[in-house]
């Protein structure tokens, strides 16, 4: 079934587990994660980054998703991952995501703020809920990963933007870490205690699995995961036989590891049986 952010992290925040939040880039990522989803009975989150709503895929996309979500026994939120402008917020919502992201973490903080207030303005009218991003979090490919959440800019940023949800950096990156990230578990229950709205964790891939359910316990409701699911898919793709002819038949194994790359996470985050 296909619901809002606002929604599905009622069940995390309710639960105090974490949602699975996978960025998807076509039909059998989506198929994986779907899969592992329902066979495990666990929320989840689906997303696409903002670049692929600035072409022809996000068309294809968005209907995938929006079909396997329907479709699906268990609730699924369709999710704009790192929206950075006016111009694919609005793609966002003609495209039918059920949630928004709106990262204008690079800014200053009254811009940030400003930004995304109106983003919420604009999601707001069509009933989407969004997440925003305070302390911003990097590439692993950038030299210093420390531009840390403060606790009471958080305070002032949620209080200012009515934002649903709200990214924090804690020590996290995007892409491959070179050596395990060491979380800030304490900054984020200090800005759990502060704010009354659901935290995200980017970055999740590579992240050691007791630190992710550390990083729960002290209040993360929601844990995005893109680099792994390339990796699942890409791996499986180059190992797969050259003699499969047949795409939907060459597809199955790049499904089947996505799928248990996703198992895997659900379990960590502890969202089995959660629907």
């Amino acid at each position: 079934m296909l619901v809002n952010l606002r929604e599905i992290l009622k069940l995390a925040e309710e639960g105090n587990f974490a949602i699975p939040a996978f960025n998807a880039y076509n039909l059998e990522t989506v198929m994986g994660i779907i899969g592992a989803a329902e066979d495990l009975k666990s929320p989840v989150i689906i997303q696409c980054y903002s670049r692929l709503f600035n072409s022809d895929i996000g068309y294809y996309m968005s209907s995938i998703i929006k079909a396997a979500a329907k479709r699906s026994r268990v609730p699924v939120c369709f999710h704009l991952d790192h929206g950075q402008t006016e111009t694919e917020v609005i793609w966002g919502i003609r495209y039918g995501c059920t949630g928004i992201m709106i990262d204008a973490s690079t800014l200053p903080l009254d811009d940030n703020i400003n930004m995304t207030r109106r983003i919420s303005y604009i999601c707001g009218n069509s009933g989407i809920p969004i997440e925003g991003e305070l302390g911003h979090i990097g590439s692993t490919k950038d030299e210093a990963m420390d531009d840390f959440t403060d606790v009471e800019e958080a305070k002032q940023f949620v209080k200012e933007t009515n934002v649903t949800a709200l990214a924090i950096s804690v020590g996290t990156a995007h892409g491959r870490y070179k050596k395990a990230p060491s979380l800030d578990i304490q900054r984020i229950a200090k800005i759990n205690e502060a704010v009354e709205v659901s935290l995200v964790l980017h970055g999740g891939s590579g992240v050691p699995d007791d630190q992710l359910q550390e990083a729960i316990r002290a209040g993360i409701r929601k844990v995005n995961f893109g680099t792994d699911v390339c990796y699942a898919f890409l791996d499986s793709v180059f190992n797969t036989s050259r003699d499969i002819v047949a795409i939907d038949l060459f597809m199955k194994e790049p499904i089947d590891n996505v799928k248990r790359f996703a198992m895997e996470k659900i379990k960590v985050l502890g969202a089995v049986n959660k629907a």
